[in-house]
């Protein structure tokens, strides 16, 4: 065990984030924390860095063990250089990683190591900061958001350095294919309680689903006693025998219950109004800034209900394009033709138009006090309600709301304008899940034109159709149909390395009928439950270890068996990834 938090209470005025969770990390523990926006994430994450204190609960950190925390908002000195900021807090390491942070910093897209912090952009700041925790030798690595801001051949190298990485991992990302591939272990926030899966992303949906069938069995089978018990109840006086006294304890107990709370559910109206044939005619546009060309005799013409994923390196034109379609920006040479029934949308990077002491509920009224919807008329305050503002959050000031809640109230105020064109760049940032599932579920259902940049691979795959794809010059190629295969294998994604030799040896490899001998088959139809069995030995030995934490030899002795039982099951694991390798190349071979 590396870092533990016990019995962590955490709370913002009135609100309780964090309800007496406990959380235990292991070596080799890649953990992904989600949950809706305002729940308490990164505020947990803080707690576990030490770099806040809970109200009550202990945060543990075990005999030299070193951790490297990834805040959102880092405090930054502007007169250092990249280099500096990266060893500011420890200048012995410099010399034998100096070299490690440049080469990291390169594939991150940052090759000027000399210039200075205040000339960086929102990227260029989280690249910077990701290299400074990644060069830093630790065992528990903590990272809030660290996809954010990154293009898809930044996120990919992220992706593969820490699949390999050797320590423990807890993060807060969005991002459902970097939860998919790297985590082993999904943690939720929800209502101020933890909930904790030994899974990744996907498999966490399919026992999640099942949690929640087994609860709403549960309260079912409790709300049906209860029924039977009120009965009994509300027949008149009965004999004060021990039994009937034992039974209305029982009715008490049972209406003290709680059932499982109802989560909140985000509901996004598809609000627009009528479009007419012409949309947006995008002529001949050129642009470039500092000697270099971002967008190069562009042209296209906008259909009316066209998804268009807009896709390129960072610092490459793509927020430059989306400017210029907005108006917020003039192109070099060239014009952007708009329709008279158009009415954009432009949900930008950045929300720093919005005033941080203006109350949420002000905000909304801004910009209607009132909306008609598809299912009838919405004043201000239950539209913010259908966002995941409750009543008492909707008269604080913008300001005291997360980064994502912020996010979340933007959206909600471009949508509530009702526009028939939406620009989106970078919606994903900052999002939770849920909102991006109902948002992507939104814009299914959207009656106009969509056009938006993300990072986000899963987001893009289900939202757009067609891609605008830049190459680099101010070239922007299009491309239809499925271009997801397209973003992993161009130059937009880390070529995959190659090895000749192996590949042409096992094109020379023997004609003959692969197998599985006799030991290798009865392997293979076992291996999955000896598996089984071995982690759920490891989930008993840990909850045995938890209840012995005050008992120093017996402590010892379960961590010492819990040891054996993980390098039997990662042997186990190898084999196997040994077994399946073999079988597929035998199915291959012998069809």
């Amino acid at each position: 065990m590396l870092l533990s938090a016990e019995k962590v209470v955490k709370s913002f005025s009135e609100k309780v984030l964090l309800n007496n969770v406990s959380l235990y990390i292991d070596k080799g523990d890649k953990i992904g924390v989600i949950g809706v926006n305002g729940t308490g994430k990164s505020t947990f994450l803080r707690i576990l860095a030490q770099a806040e204190k809970p109200d009550e609960g202990i945060v543990t950190k075990y005999s030299g063990i070193r951790i490297q925390y990834l805040p959102q908002n880092p405090i930054l000195d502007e007169n250092l250089t990249i280099l500096e900021h990266i060893f500011f807090d420890a200048p012995s390491l410099r010399e034998n990683k100096e070299f490690e942070a440049k080469k990291i910093l390169t594939q991150l897209g940052i090759t000027d190591t000399e210039k200075l912090v205040g000339h960086l952009s929102g990227g260029q700041i989280k690249c910077m900061e990701l290299a400074k925790v990644l060069i830093h030798p630790c065992d528990v690595l903590i990272l809030d958001e660290p996809t954010n801001h990154l293009d898809m051949a930044m996120v990919q190298w992220l992706e593969n350095y820490l699949i390999k990485y050797q320590g423990a991992i807890i993060m807060v990302t969005h991002d459902r294919y970097f939860l998919e591939r790297v985590t082993n272990k999904i943690v939720e926030i929800d209502g101020g309680n933890l909930f904790s899966y030994q899974a990744n992303y996907s498999a966490y949906l399919e026992l999640k689903a099942q949690r929640e069938e087994i609860e709403l069995g549960s309260e079912r089978k409790r709300q049906s006693l209860l029924r039977r018990e009120l009965e009994w109840m509300q027949r008149g006086p009965r004999a004060r025998s021990t039994k009937s006294k034992d039974r209305i304890a029982r009715f008490e107990a049972l209406n003290r219950q709680k059932g499982p709370s109802d989560t909140a559910k985000l509901e996004l109206s598809s609000l627009s109004s009528r479009l007419g044939k012409k949309i947006i005619e995008i002529q001949d546009v050129s642009i470039g800034f500092d000697g270099k060309q971002l967008i190069n005799h562009f042209e296209h013409t906008l259909l009316r209900d066209e998804r268009i994923g807009i896709l390129g390196k960072s610092g490459c034109g793509k927020s430059t394009l989306m400017k210029i379609i907005s108006g917020e920006l003039r192109a070099d040479s060239g014009s952007v033709v708009i329709g008279e029934t158009v009415k954009l949308g432009y949900f930008s990077q950045d929300t720093a138009e919005m005033d941080l002491n203006s109350r949420v509920i002000d905000y909304i009224k801004d910009i209607a006090e009132v909306i008609d919807t598809p299912e009838g008329t919405v004043t201000a305050s239950q539209m913010l309600e259908r966002y995941l503002f409750t009543p008492d959050l909707q008269w604080n000031t913008i300001g005291r709301l997360s980064g994502g809640e912020r996010r979340r109230l933007y959206l909600l105020g471009i949508l509530m304008r009702a526009p028939n064109v939406l620009l989106l760049d970078e919606p994903t940032n900052d999002l939770d899940i849920q909102t991006l599932t109902i948002l992507e579920e939104y814009l299914d259902s959207f009656n106009g034109a969509v056009i938006v940049i993300s990072h986000d691979r899963y987001f893009l795959e289900k939202v757009a159709e067609v891609g605008f794809v830049f190459k680099g010059d101010g070239e922007i190629e299009k491309r239809l149909g499925d271009f997801f295969e397209y973003m992993e294998q161009s130059s937009l994604a880390p070529p995959s390395k190659r090895e000749p030799e192996r590949v042409d040896k096992a094109r020379r490899q023997s004609d003959k009928k692969l197998k599985f001998s006799f030991k290798e088959q009865y392997e293979f139809d076992n291996i999955d439950a000896e598996i089984a069995e071995l982690e759920h030995k490891i989930e008993e030995l840990k909850v045995l270890i938890q209840d012995a934490s005050s008992d120093y030899i017996k402590l010892q002795e379960l961590m010492g068996k819990k040891d054996v039982l993980n390098k039997k099951l990662e042997e186990k694991m190898e084999r196997w990834v040994y077994l399946h390798e073999l079988a597929d190349k035998i199915t291959e071979k012998n069809i």
